[in-house]
């Protein structure tokens, strides 16, 4: 690598960068030749940070910056090299070492560039650089995932109106990313405070691409092979439990968002119907939502079922629906129950909804007694009060005895004879146990 950095050394910016790309392309694909998943070494990335983050490698030297135009051209040759490579293996390997986080200085530039290259590859359709994303969002830590889905809200949301329809439209090109940006999104706006709720445009091409088919939240799920410990700290599996605090919290927090005025008291009468008109648009959406979300539960239960799954995984955790919980007592506490009875109870009619079709379809793991628990502080509402204590259905599942949830059985996956919630939880690991299979497709047919 040493004699390729010192040749490297005497090119201009753009050329070195084409130039280690053009390297390492044939360094990676000598190396997948004997080994499926060679290990990326330090030379590499060193090469990498210098030539294309132009992170300097002498100690106290400064930085090199690229210009607009510059940078722009490096994201065409990054762009052209992704779409260019036939060989998926090759380009993933390519894209993990550019911009897989080294908890270095370097960190900075490669999150920034790796925004700007996802960026160009939705304006212009470049499909490879999409999928390359989506398996980089599966292994990356969310602190980074949440960064690469800000930037392209900023940029399709926010900046430009109506530029949503570009990104609106990678739907039916790389329905991946698609699963794999909403996951990422709903870890972004979680709704805790006014300033982490979805823009409407957003929450709108959100809904349209689910509404239309409601299995595309599944896809990373359908085509992954299943760890025995899903590791903690990364994207889960599917966009469900997000969707899910969506639906539920959007009530109350929209109702918390009402609160602003001047100082004399009063909300200027064309602001105040203007929220109101976004705040209709907005619930119809999140209903809207939350229909589509119990529909992917209820499909769940063949789908695990024929992984062999059905009862040992639980793609909504029970240990998120505690927090869950947690926000709807403090917002139902924290707005005046007098005049937020309406938004209460449908947000906990939509939780008790959520989590009854969640058990049912085996994608919820806890006992009825989990739940008594779990929202025995919240307001009284009916629905929730038929789920927590109400008789449990006879199960369709044949492998199950009557009268039962499934979880209550067989053991969760890679927890043995462990009750599903142990008190110390096993050492899991920093990074996961499996990569994404590029070869195993979807059949991905949108429900006309």
């Amino acid at each position: 690598m040493s004699d390729i950095r010192h040749s490297l050394l005497r090119r201009d910016a753009l050329s070195a960068a084409k130039e280690v790309l053009y390297h390492l392309d044939i360094y990676f694909s000598s190396q997948l030749q004997s080994a499926p998943l060679p290990i990326v070494d330090k030379g590499p990335v060193e090469l990498l940070e210098e030539f294309v983050f132009q992170v300097p490698k002498e100690r106290g030297a400064q930085p090199k910056r690229l210009n607009s135009l510059q940078e722009l051209q490096l994201l065409e040759i990054m762009c052209n090299y992704f779409q260019e490579q036939t060989k998926d293996s090759v380009r993933q390997i390519i894209f993990s070492s550019l911009f897989s986080p080294q908890g270095n200085k370097a960190d900075d530039s490669r999150m920034s560039l790796l925004g700007k290259l996802v960026s160009m590859a939705v304006a212009v359709c470049r499909i490879p650089v999409l999928e390359c994303a989506a398996s980089w969002l599966q292994r990356t830590p969310v602190v980074y995932c949440v960064r690469l889905a800000r930037a392209l809200v900023d940029d399709y949301c926010c900046l430009v109106p109506g530029s949503v329809q570009t990104l609106k439209q990678i739907f039916s090109a790389s329905p991946r990313f698609c699963c794999q940006f909403i996951t990422a999104v709903t870890a972004l706006y979680d709704l805790s405070s006014d300033d982490v709720i979805p823009p409407l445009d957003l929450l709108e091409m959100i809904v349209t691409w689910i509404f239309e088919d409601p299995r595309l939240i599944l896809i990373t799920f359908l085509n992954t092979p299943i760890a025995a410990n899903l590791p903690i700290g990364f994207l889960e599996l599917t966009p469900l439990t997000g969707l899910i605090r969506w639906c539920v919290k959007a009530p109350l927090a929209y109702k918390r968002r009402k609160k602003p005025s001047l100082s004399n008291g009063h909300v200027p009468t064309k602001v105040a119907q203007a929220s109101g008109v976004m705040d209709r648009d907005a619930h119809l959406l999140f209903s809207k939502l939350h229909l589509s979300v119990l529909q992917v539960l209820m499909m769940l239960q063949v789908h695990l079922t024929e992984k062999n799954l059905y009862g040992r995984l639980g793609l909504v955790l029970f240990d998120h629906m505690v927090p869950l919980v947690e926000d709807i007592n403090r917002l139902a506490d924290e707005l005046n129950p007098l005049n937020a009875s309406q938004e209460i109870e449908l947000s906990l009619d939509r939780l008790a909804q959520a989590l009854q079709v969640a058990m049912a379809s085996g994608a919820l793991l806890c006992t009825r007694e989990d739940l008594r628990t779990l929202c025995s502080r919240l307001p009284h509402n009916n629905l929730l009060q038929l789920v927590i204590s109400g008789p449990v259905q006879q199960s369709p599942h044949a492998a199950l005895p009557p009268g039962f949830y499934p979880h209550i059985h067989t053991p969760p996956l890679g927890y043995g004879a462990v009750p599903a919630h142990p008190a110390a939880h096993p050492a899991l690991p920093t990074h996961p146990g499996h990569t994404f299979l590029s070869g195993m497709t979807f059949p991905f047919r949108p429900i006309r």
